[in-house]
């Protein structure tokens, strides 16, 4: 007889285990055995959760992003004035939370997965719209009708940064990461005053 409650600590577990092991091997090579035995369990009990090694990496890829989403809602609820509001969004995305060797791996992988799965496409469009859509809400006083523009190319810096540190060794660096991207915010807003001159 199962016990009972045991089936959301289990399923986290094996989240959880998704996401290192991605970020152990660093592709989308792991097995659910690999996987199980990390969490602590047998194949047949992660199959009877998930039903497949896809649908783990799905839940682990909603993890990532019901954590980033949270972090970036509280980012945004603590500061005020538009730049703030940036800032608070590079910030979040690239946190200790966020910006961590598994997670880096994981989004990497997510993307590839996208290619194939629709409803990792799906996700990803999700998030890739919240991002922008909060970016350019809160670029528009500064940049008026420049802010989707600059916004798109926030949004494709974080992306790239994520692509980029899956090729460096050692922990990711967030602040240098928060550093380039608003050196390119500030080079993006003085070329459209520029413009506008």
């Amino acid at each position: 007889m199962p016990k009972l409650g045991m089936e959301p600590i289990r399923k986290a577990a094996l989240v959880k285990a998704t996401i290192v092991e991605i970020g152990r091997i660093g592709s989308l090579d792991v097995t659910v055995s690999q996987i199980a035995k990390r969490a602590g369990m047998s194949s047949a009990l992660a199959h009877h959760y998930f039903g497949s090694k896809e649908e783990m990496f799905l839940a682990a890829m909603r993890h990532i992003l019901t954590l980033y989403g949270a972090e970036v809602r509280g980012a945004l609820a603590a500061v005020k004035g538009d730049e703030g509001r940036i800032k608070a969004i590079l910030y979040a995305s690239f946190s200790p939370g966020n910006f961590r060797r598994e997670a880096v791996s994981a989004w990497l992988n997510f993307w590839v997965l996208a290619q194939s799965v629709p409803e990792a496409k799906r996700l990803l469009a999700i998030y890739q719209g919240r991002l922008k859509s909060n970016l350019t809400s809160a670029l528009r006083p500064l940049a008026g009708a420049r802010a989707p523009a600059i916004a798109e190319s926030l949004g494709a810096m974080i992306d790239g940064l994520y692509l980029r540190e899956v090729l460096k060794s050692g922990p990711p660096d967030g602040a240098a990461a928060v550093e380039l991207a608003l050196r390119l915010l500030e080079a993006e807003l003085l070329r459209g005053a520029g413009d506008a001159r």
